[in-house]
C-alpha cells in the first residue's frame, strides 16, 4: 500500500480523520503539559519584583476599571524596534503578581510596561486631565474626574487578602496596615515612610495628585503608573540578548 493510499483512508472517512486529529492533539498536549508537573515554578524568580503597595494596588484597580488595558499594553516583545522604543523586553516575573495580567491585545496608545519614572507627576496629572495638552494627537478621553474623586480605600485590606489567597505574598502585617500605608504613601515627609519602604522596597511616598490635603483616585493611579517597570534593575541584563 502506497503512502497516498494510506492517507486516502483519512480523506475518505471523516470519522477516522476526526479520531486521527484527536490522537495527534492528545499526544501533542501531553508532550507540552506533562513536563510542567515536574517543575516547582514555571516563572523564573527575578530580584526586585515585589507585590504592589496598597496605594499602587488601588491604582491598578482603577486602571482596570477604566479599561486602560484596551488601548495600552504592558508587554514589550523581544524585537529590536520594541526594545529601542520602550526599553528592555518584558520578563514573565514582572507579571507574577498581576491578577489578571495587563499584557493587552492592541496599542492605540504606547506600551506602559516601562512608563514608571519616564514622566513627572505633573505630566501625568496634565495628561489625565487633558491628554491633548501634552500629546496633541492623542485620542485618549480625559480623566479629570480622578483628581476630584476621593479614593475609597476602606476595603483595600480585603482586596489584599484575596490577592494573598491567589499567591501574592502579602503578610498579615501588610494587610493589617494597608489603610495606613495608603495614607503614608500619598503624603509628604511622613515619618512612617521608612517603614513603608522596608515592606515594599523602592516604594516612593509623595503627593502624586498635587493636592496634599486628600487622597484621590489620581494619587492611586499615578502611583501605580510611576512604579511600572521600576522594580527590576535591567543593568544586570544584556539588552542585546534574544533580540531579533
Amino acid at each position: 500500500m502506497s503512502l497516498w493510499q494510506k492517507h486516502a483512508i483519512f480523506e475518505k472517512n471523516s470519522i477516522v480523520l476526526l479520531l486521527g486529529i484527536l490522537v495527534v492533539i492528545a499526544v501533542g498536549g501531553l508532550v507540552e503539559i506533562v513536563p510542567l508537573f515536574y517543575l516547582k515554578n514555571t516563572i523564573e524568580k527575578v530580584e526586585g519584583v515585589r507585590p504592589y503597595t496598597p496605594l499602587e494596588l488601588a491604582g491598578r484597580n482603577i486602571y482596570v476599571r477604566e479599561g486602560c488595558y484596551l488601548c495600552h499594553s504592558q508587554m514589550i516583545r523581544p524585537l529590536r524596534d520594541e526594545v529601542e522604543r520602550y526599553g528592555h523586553y518584558s520578563l514573565a516575573a514582572e507579571s507574577m503578581y498581576d491578577r489578571p495580567f495587563q499584557w493587552g491585545s492592541k496599542r492605540t496608545g504606547p506600551d506602559l510596561a516601562r512608563v514608571g519614572g519616564k514622566y513627572s507627576d505633573d505630566w501625568h496629572r496634565d495628561h489625565l486631565a487633558d491628554p491633548r495638552a501634552v500629546v496633541p494627537g492623542s485620542v485618549m478621553p480625559a480623566y479629570s474626574f480622578l483628581a476630584k474623586t476621593d479614593l475609597d480605600y476602606r476595603h483595600v485590606a480585603e482586596d489584599m487578602k484575596v490577592q494573598a489567597l491567589l499567591g501574592v505574598p502579602y503578610t498579615p502585617e501588610m494587610i493589617e496596615g494597608a489603610v495606613k500605608d495608603v495614607e503614608v504613601q500619598a503624603s509628604v515627609d511622613n515619618p512612617d515612610a521608612g517603614d513603608l519602604v522596608k515592606r515594599y522596597p523602592k516604594a516612593v511616598a509623595r503627593d502624586f495628585d498635587g493636592n496634599p490635603g486628600r487622597v484621590s483616585e489620581a494619587d492611586a493611579l499615578i502611583a501605580y503608573l510611576q512604579m511600572l517597570g521600576t522594580s527590576v534593575d535591567f543593568k544586570m541584563y544584556d539588552d542585546k540578548a534574544n533580540i531579533r
